[in-house]
């Protein structure tokens, strides 16, 4: 009978000595410690959804609201507010001017392609810290989730106006502005020569 006593007492013992943290009751529920749980979650990376293919796009007032809801994901709010609108001329499909702070979205491209108008308005809100296409708007770029070229399609391209050809290697320059005083350069180099002065074709 002693002998069944002292092994009893020794499993009692090993129970006490190996029991699991989770059998310990929970602390009570604070709203100070609901707020510490909640904080320490990642926060998920949610991209504000556009139109679908085939329906209108976002008005100003829901692109302006796309806007701040992408400065506080990505940079906290810190970029400053700037003019967006719709361009129903440019083929591009967005573009930032830094004199004016305004935000440019081809209309005619992003009714092509309306899924990919989040993405360009992130693009040109990136141009806002980096104007040009660099290391740090390409690691910008990465950060954030953007892409750095356009989709290309053939009826964004406009036709040239102008088409001028070198008078020695016959190589054409399509281009939608006049050129006066320009040479080939793969003749010429970087430097004008008047040898090889493009003329007009057509």
């Amino acid at each position: 009978m002693k002998q069944k006593k002292t092994r009893l007492r020794a499993i009692s013992l090993n129970y006490d000595l190996f029991q699991h943290e989770t059998l310990r009751p929970p602390a009570p529920a604070t709203l100070y410690t609901k707020i510490l749980q909640d904080a320490a979650r990642p926060l998920p990376i949610v991209t504000p959804p556009v139109k679908l293919p085939g329906q209108s796009l976002p008005t100003i007032a829901e692109l302006y609201r796309i806007f701040d809801e992408l400065n506080w994901l990505y940079w906290s709010g810190k970029l400053p507010s700037v003019t967006i609108k719709y361009s129903k001329r440019m083929l591009s499909a967005g573009s930032y001017t830094p004199s004016s702070k305004l935000i440019k979205l081809g209309q005619k491209y992003h009714q092509l392609f309306p899924h990919e108008l989040v993405d360009t308005l992130k693009h040109e809100m990136i141009h806002i810290l980096h104007y040009y296409h660099d290391a740090k708007f390409k690691a910008e770029a990465e950060r954030v989730g953007t892409s750095i070229k356009a989709t290309y399609h053939p009826s964004l391209q406009r036709p040239p106006k102008f088409v001028y050809e070198c008078p020695k290697c016959r190589r054409e320059y399509p281009r939608h502005k006049r050129m006066r005083m320009h040479s080939c350069g793969s003749c010429s180099g970087r430097r004008f020569d008047i040898r090889y002065k493009l003329r007009l074709k057509k």
